[in-house]
Formats: structure tokens, C-alpha cells, sequence
């Protein structure tokens, strides 16, 4: 149990590895490329979204089944 107990607190007292500048890129880079994504699908996809909803409300409001 002294040995685990041991283990434990060498690895919470171990200093974290700060992050370097090149890790922060590579972050701002990928978030980029996430919003890149999103971007180009809401533009793909947006008409379609557009015509379903306006289409629905169409036949709601004719009462249409």
C-alpha cells in the first residue's frame, strides 16, 4: 500500500509539461480547418435546409396533410 500511495504522489508532484508555441500553431491551424468545414457545409447545404423548412410551412399553413 506504501509502495502505491508512493507511486501516486511522485507522479502528482512530477511538473506538467508546458506547452511550446508550436503546439499553440498546430491548435490554431486544426481550429481553422474545423470552421473551414463548417463554413462549406452550412453554404452547401443551407438551400437544402432553406427549401425543407419553407416547404413545410407551405403545407402547413394550406393545411395540406
Amino acid at each position: 500500500m506504501l509502495y502505491y500511495y508512493t507511486l501516486l504522489q511522485s507522479f502528482l508532484t512530477k511538473p506538467l509539461k508546458r506547452e511550446e508555441g508550436a503546439t499553440a500553431v498546430e491548435y490554431g491551424l486544426m481550429v481553422a480547418a474545423i470552421v473551414a468545414v463548417i463554413v462549406t457545409l452550412v453554404f452547401t447545404l443551407g438551400g437544402y435546409v432553406k427549401d425543407a423548412f419553407t416547404d413545410t410551412n407551405t403545407a402547413w399553413n394550406t393545411g395540406a396533410p
